[in-house]
């Protein structure tokens, strides 16, 4: 099953605003879903970048945002929500800033993918402290009812 996430800052394959980045005020855009199970009991939310350091020489996955226990019932983050305008209950994770909050694009060289990826669960996840993308899946695995993503691309100017 499968989950529709959209955002009012970007097309999907288009270029992210500045706005969202570290070359501007580097707020979460804004999110928009739909299509969560009914039977859904929690949502999940990663943001990563495949395409680091390099896009012609990619050597890591990059995760810019590790977001959690976001209720079922939501239907969108607000912009900003990644510096902690979240739904009660959601938890941020560690990004590999080591911060558990939202950074947005900021590529070494070249135009680089972001993955914004939403997990609809059947659970709720107990508090996992600030996991990193690789804990959050670990715990969301056998969980997961749908996902959903967007793609944004973002080049420095």
């Amino acid at each position: 099953m499968s989950l529709t996430l959209t955002s009012q800052a970007f097309q999907p394959g288009g270029e992210i605003p500045t706005r969202h980045t570290c070359q501007g005020a580097d707020v979460s855009p804004p999110l928009a879903w739909s299509g969560v199970p009914a039977n859904a009991k929690s949502l999940a939310l990663i943001v990563d970048d495949p395409d680091a350091p390099d896009p012609a020489a990619p050597k890591v996955v990059w995760v810019h945002w590790v977001l959690y226990n976001v209720p079922a019932s939501a239907s969108g983050l607000p912009e900003g929500a990644g510096g902690g305008a979240l739904p009660a209950g959601a938890l941020q994770g560690a990004n590999d800033w080591q911060r558990a909050q939202y950074n947005g694009p900021c590529p070494p060289i070249g135009r680089h993918r972001y993955f914004v990826k939403l997990y609809a669960l059947d659970t709720v996840l107990p508090d996992l402290g600030k996991p990193n993308k690789a804990a959050l899946e670990k715990a969301m695995k056998g969980h997961i009812l749908a996902h959903g993503e967007l793609v944004g691309t973002y080049q420095k100017h």
